[in-house]
């Protein structure tokens, strides 16, 4: 965080400086070695959320992780950005895990369980939210806290999200044929822990223990 009227860029730049230095200082052979290619194992499809940042939150490094973020983390099969960034990772760097991760505490979620609009792009960014929140309407309804309300449709989406993964013709090839695992997960920010929804391949997890 910026200090002494320093705006957040240039504070971001000076730390950039310190971050690079002192890596280089651990490990000199480290960024010369991320330069020579990339061979991420995970591919993360997440939020946007700043409060998200997955290869801080997963304890990795840079090169270990291969990254999609959008608005609510949302996977739909018409989307050419994200169908990209999946077919890239799957087929050409052959990762091992796809992990869809929800969050607690989501605007996005939060928005789709109004009834008003956001308004520009987002109301129709966020219309296969809204169809989940119509599709379960009778359990979300009967949820009184809105916080929990939002997280038990972010699970909702992320459930949603992996079957959409799962029907994906490069992610179910690869599945069959060099055991890729699809999993879905929830942040929680308040105490920094994944949890692991169960969903997409069989896989034995510790998440959230």
């Amino acid at each position: 965080m910026s200090t002494n009227g320093e705006s957040s860029f240039t504070y971001a730049l000076s730390s950039n400086a310190a971050w690079a230095g002192y890596k280089s200082h651990q490990n000199p052979s480290f960024f010369p070695t991320l330069a020579t290619g990339q061979s991420p194992t995970i591919l993360w499809l997440g939020c946007s959320d700043s409060r998200v940042p997955e290869t801080t939150l997963l304890g990795l490094q840079p090169g270990d992780v291969f990254v999609h973020r959008n608005i609510a983390n949302i996977v739909s099969p018409t989307d050419i950005n994200s169908e990209a960034v999946i077919e890239y990772a799957v087929v050409h760097l052959k990762v091992k895990h796809i992990v869809l991760c929800g969050h607690t505490s989501c605007g996005g979620a939060g928005a789709a369980l109004g009834d008003g609009r956001v308004g520009g792009v987002l109301d129709t960014w966020l219309t296969p939210l809204k169809a989940l929140r119509k599709k379960h309407k009778e359990e979300l309804d009967a949820i009184a806290d809105s916080g929990e309300r939002a997280l038990r449709l972010a699970e909702i989406n992320v459930v949603a999200g992996v079957d959409t993964l799962m029907g994906n013709y490069v992610v179910e090839e690869a599945v069959k044929e060099r055991g890729l695992q699809v999993h879905g997960v929830v942040y929680d920010i308040a105490c920094g822990k994944l949890r692991d929804l169960g969903v997409g391949t069989p896989t034995e997890s510790i998440l959230g223990e």
